[in-house]
């Protein structure tokens, strides 16, 4: 969290993710990447990869308004973390449940989620 800024996301490390159904298979997935970079030229298409994702427990939390302001969301999660008796493990993670070029920033909700290891001995 001493590193966190919104002002500065050069340093942000990101994946977005989209859930793909049951019948969704690394084949078909790099078939419909390369379609695609065929037909749309699009530069970040080559880091578009298939992978299964399982976190394991983890605690979230509800957040209402722009992203700009999820920083107070994310260490008051952070610290119920630490109150719990448990550290961060693996990616923290969000699940953006509106569209914001439909929504007003201020209603914006994400879930902020953060895998835990705990708790601690």
């Amino acid at each position: 969290m001493a590193t966190f800024s919104t002002d500065d996301k050069s340093d942000w490390d990101w994946t977005l993710m989209i859930l793909l159904p049951e019948q969704a298979t690394t084949e078909l997935v790099e078939e419909a990447r390369t379609r695609t970079a065929e037909k749309k030229g699009l530069e970040a298409i080559g880091r578009v990869r298939f992978e299964r994702f399982a976190e394991g427990p983890a605690a979230q939390v509800l957040h209402v308004g722009p992203y700009s302001a999820e920083g107070p969301t994310v260490a008051a999660l952070h610290a119920f973390i630490a109150e719990q008796g448990c550290l961060l493990s693996g990616r923290h993670h969000e699940i953006y449940l509106g569209d914001p070029r439909r929504a007003a920033p201020e209603k914006l909700r994400t879930i902020v989620r953060q895998p835990v290891a705990g708790p601690q001995a």
